[in-house]
């Protein structure tokens, strides 16, 4: 089992940067995939990033988020760059081990002038 907590949403202004971390309560080096998904109001949890052995992004966000991991800080990152109004949304981080999919609290990431 892993608890994870994610941290550094907030409020940005179209065209700003914002890092979220994902936090794990234990070593994430046997974990072979992470990732983040997002919900805006309204619609559905879609996939944003994943990181595995390598990493994918949705086609929204490609070139302007970057996920990354540090198994030796036991914590994983998505950088958002360029952001966008329609990048608001929820934010949470996920963790799938042995076929179980472990989630965080979420973080909201606000982007509006």
């Amino acid at each position: 089992q892993v608890q994870l907590v994610e941290s550094g949403g907030g409020l940005v202004q179209p065209g700003g940067s914002l890092r979220l971390s994902c936090a794990a309560s234990r070593n994430i080096s046997s974990i072979y995939a992470m990732g983040w998904y997002r919900q805006a109001p309204g619609k559905q949890r879609e996939l944003v990033a994943q990181i595995t052995s390598t990493t994918n992004y949705a086609n929204s966000v490609k070139g302007r988020f970057t996920i990354s991991r540090d198994n030796a800080k036991n914590t994983m990152y998505l950088q958002m760059n360029s952001l966008k109004p329609e990048d608001t949304a929820v934010y949470y981080c996920f963790a799938s081990e042995l076929l179980v999919r472990y989630w965080g609290q979420g973080t909201q990431v606000t982007v509006s002038s």
